[in-house]
């Protein structure tokens, strides 16, 4: 459909910005934008609908053509969801005034013409890291602001004297700063489009090894993590994305479900749906309804990564061969079965075969050494095999050897018998032992989970060997069945070439064969392993859940993102020296100072608190002020000042934080005001922020962590309300 509106909707105020002069250029491109969109749409969809069309395949043919068909998809949806607003702005190199526009997506038209440049392709980079220090060879940049598929607002940066020509010129920073009090949502704004130089730089580094990037509040973290995850994607081949794997080669972690829930829509509006995003108590199926560890002691003792090292000597316990040898009966003879051979037998799967799959490894390799013994008669294949494996006494030894194990039942056995855990963790002392006993084993907290997780990759599914069994037992009946329809057809062929006797050749029943038949478990997806993981609000995690994240991450490849200051129970070590502790040795940091998110006036009042306990805290300087001041009172304003709020702002969010999520009162029955802990508030921001006593907010250094992290989600203002009992806030 052609272009008939304009692109631009400008308000009033910002009429000079709509001189034909200044905006023809673009509005010829976005109606070129506009018909390939159209084309393009139309030319997936069409194609979309024949790969749905082919006939079904099996195996490696029906995996690819599923990858195709999501592929497809996910750009027929970003297409049909963008429109014209795939167009972040555009740019013009010095000596060339031929504008280069850039897109969340590329887009070429039917002629091959470049209509827009993926943001994370290598060209697109001057757009976003251009400074007036480094133009990186840009005359000038004209970034857009859309609001509801128009353009409201777009400044133009100017880096070259006679990039001036034709453009709005001077009021770029201030265009900018302006858009970063713009009022929030329930879902993180969009932001590709005014990604600064200092966070696309991190954006666009090498996945090699672990980034850490640390910076403070309002220095846009986790807009780095969330795009950094779509570059990699795009730019990484390593990744596999896209190629003809189905399963995601990314893993985003999020320290809770209102930020997940905050975020959810950044991804797919950068074209990418496949990378998996969870909390960490995800990781393991008793993470949903884990408590939290009341018992500070408790919680310390099961943090560290020695405490995960406790789970190989437990699973070692249960795979210790007999000591004694012992003659198996068979109808034939009977064959001596030594201690040797038991160990022997007991050897045979190759390390790290988790505990439950290595089990029918060691039963094949019993039953061999056996038949190898066995000098009677001539025996049908397999029929002494299946003697031995009828043998009750030997079947009963094996499976008090190396048994099915659980892995829910060991990590529970270490908390219900006091002499295991002390044999699977010797360096604890006896208070220690006696101090992580519970009369309920399996009432799991989340100090549990990495141990949980630990066990469970360790043992693998205890159902693997009767569904490999009942696969096979499937796999044998159709191939059966499938011999005889061959032999029938062959009989009913009177063709003088006799082609249906090609059917006959193993290459042919292999593919007649449908493999997929078998009962097969569901996949776990977060099982790995991954080539990247992505951990926001990582200074949170300790030794032990970082286990979790190794375990399936073999390349030591991540983005670590947090801060130190904002860690609620201290982090003494240099993010260096910690990752080095735990194993990952190539490690490379990445700083933020600049505070796009917090006014001035609020960071003035939060950063003595922090200070207070962290002196060397990296607190970011704010870039804009909001000429709003922090307010003080007491908590019944609470509903006037919400109230008030809401009457004065028809858009935005607010929230209420109070050390137990609880407000004063009821709050007005809208979704634009929330209420939360501390704890749930980080990594999410909100136009008002009130706080509900934050002197009752922990103790000690947690009591000033959670003040500032709560301090500083506001985007324009921030109340302190107290109760009498409780006293004025210093």
């Amino acid at each position: 459909m052609p272009l008939t509106t304009s692109a631009f909707d400008l308000p009033e105020h910002l009429t000079p910005k709509a001189d034909p002069t200044l905006i023809a250029g673009d509005e010829q491109h976005f109606a070129a934008i506009a018909e390939s969109l159209e084309q393009t749409i139309a030319d997936l969809s069409e194609s979309l609908d024949a790969v749905r069309r082919a006939p079904s395949r099996l195996g490696q043919e029906l995996v690819e053509r599923d990858v195709e068909i999501r592929r497809v998809s996910s750009r027929l949806r970003a297409l049909r969801r963008f429109g014209l607003d795939l167009c972040l702005g555009h740019m013009v190199s010095a000596g060339n005034s031929e504008p280069v526009y850039v897109g969340r997506l590329g887009l070429t038209d039917s002629e091959g013409r470049r209509l827009l440049i993926d943001w994370r392709s290598p060209a697109a980079e001057p757009f976003f890291g251009a400074t007036h220090a480094n133009p990186m060879g840009l005359a000038n940049r004209r970034r857009y602001r859309w609001t509801r598929g128009r353009i409201s607002d777009y400044w133009d940066e100017v880096f070259t004297a006679d990039g001036f020509e034709g453009h709005a010129g001077l009021d770029d920073l201030s265009a900018f700063i302006a858009s970063l009090g713009s009022s929030r949502s329930a879902r993180m704004q969009d932001v590709l489009g005014t990604i600064q130089a200092d966070q696309d730089a991190i954006i666009r580094a090498s996945s090699r090894g672990a980034l850490v990037v640390d910076g403070g509040p309002g220095t846009g973290k986790t807009v780095v993590a969330l795009h950094r995850s779509a570059y990699l994607l795009y730019s990484d081949p390593r990744l596999g994305h896209r190629g003809a794997h189905s399963k995601s080669s990314v893993l985003f972690i999020g320290p809770h479900q209102p930020y997940l829930a905050y975020v959810a829509d950044v991804l797919p509006s950068l074209g990418e749906e496949g990378v998996q995003t969870c909390m960490l108590r995800d990781l393991v199926p008793e993470g949903s309804a884990a408590a939290i560890e009341t018992d500070p002691e408790v919680a310390h003792l099961k943090s560290s990564a020695a405490m995960v090292t406790a789970i190989e000597p437990a699973v070692r316990f249960y795979e210790q061969p007999p000591a004694k040898g012992m003659e198996v009966e068979t109808p034939w003879a009977d064959i001596w079965l030594s201690a040797e051979e038991w160990a022997e037998a007991f050897e045979a799967p190759v390390p790290g075969t988790p505990h439950n799959e290595a089990r029918d490894e060691v039963w094949e390799e019993l039953l061999t050494i056996l038949a190898d013994k066995y000098d009677g008669d001539d025996l049908p294949d397999g029929v002494l095999r299946r003697a031995l494996a009828h043998n009750e006494e030997l079947v009963d030894t094996f499976s008090r050897a190396w048994p099915l194990l659980e892995y829910t039942n060991l990590v529970g056995d270490l908390w219900s018998v006091p002499a295991y855990l002390h044999l699977c963790a010797p360096w604890l002392r006896a208070d220690e032992v006696r101090k992580l006993q519970r009369q309920d084993a399996q009432a799991w907290t989340t100090s549990d989970l990495p141990l949980l997780d630990a066990a469970r990759q360790r043992l693998g599914d205890p159902q693997a060997s009767r569904r490999r069994r009942r696969q096979e037992a499937a796999a044998a009946a159709e191939r059966e069945l499938m011999d005889r329809v061959v032999e029938d057809l062959i009989a009913a062929d009177d063709s003088e070439l006799l082609v249906t006797r090609m059917l006959r050749g193993q290459d042919m029943q292999d593919k007649l064969v449908d493999d997929g038949a078998a009962p097969a478990a569901d996949p776990d997806e977060l099982a790995g392993p991954f080539a990247h993981i992505v951990v926001d609000e990582a200074q949170e995690l300790t030794d032990a859940e970082w286990q979790m994240l190794l375990l399936r991450c073999p390349s030591r490849s991540f983005t670590i993102v947090g801060d130190r200051a904002q860690a609620r129970h201290r982090f003494a070590e240099s993010w260096q020296d910690r990752l080095a502790r735990l194993g990952v040795a190539n490690v490379n940091l990445a700083t933020l100072g600049i505070n796009y998110r917090t006014p001035e006036e609020i960071m003035t009042e939060a950063e003595p608190v922090i200070r207070a306990v962290l002196p060397d805290a990296n607190v970011p300087t704010s870039i804009r002020s909001s000429g709003i001041p922090v307010v003080r009172g007491s908590t019944t304003e609470l509903r006037p000042i919400l109230d008030a709020w809401l009457a004065a702002h028809a858009e935005g969010t607010a929230v209420v934080i109070a050390a137990h999520g609880t407000a004063h009162g009821p709050l007005p029955v809208t979704p634009r005001i929330r209420s939360l802990t501390p704890e749930l508030s980080k990594g999410l921001e909100f136009d008002l922020v009130v706080l509900i006593d934050p002197e009752t907010f922990g103790t000690g250094i947690e009591r000033a962590v959670d003040r500032y992290v709560a301090m500083t989600r506001a985007t324009q203002q921030l109340v302190l309300l107290t109760s009498t009992e409780v006293g004025p806030i210093p």
